[in-house]
C-alpha cells in the first residue's frame, strides 16, 4: 500500500520542508517558553507548542498512511484547547483585585 506522499514526488518535498519548518518553530517556541517574560507569554508558547506537535503528528500520519494518528491529533487538539482555556481562567482570576 502506497501512501499519498509516496504517490506524488512533489508532496515528499513539501512534507520534508514542512517538517523542517515545524522543527525550527518548535525549537524557537521552547526557547520562548523557557525564557518568556511573563506567565501569559509562556501560556501562549505552550499553546503554540501543542499546535506544532499537532502539525507534526498529522504530517507523520500522512507519511505513514496510518489514519489512527489523526485520532491522536484530534485528542491533542482538544486537550490543548481546554488547557489554554484553563490557563486563561487562572490568569483572569489571578489578576482580580
Amino acid at each position: 500500500m502506497t501512501t499519498i506522499i509516496e504517490s506524488e514526488p512533489w508532496l515528499a518535498t513539501v512534507a520534508l520542508i514542512s517538517t523542517i519548518i515545524i522543527l525550527v518553530s518548535m525549537g524557537m517556541t521552547v526557547v520562548h517558553l523557557l525564557r518568556g517574560p511573563g506567565l501569559s507569554d509562556r501560556v501562549a508558547a505552550l499553546d503554540l507548542t501543542a499546535l506544532l506537535l499537532l502539525g507534526a503528528i498529522v504530517l507523520y500520519s500522512l507519511k505513514t498512511g496510518n489514519p489512527m494518528f489523526l485520532d491522536v491529533a484530534l485528542v491533542l487538539a482538544l486537550l490543548g484547547f481546554l488547557s489554554t482555556i484553563g490557563f486563561a481562567r487562572y490568569l483572569e482570576e489571578r489578576n482580580k483585585p
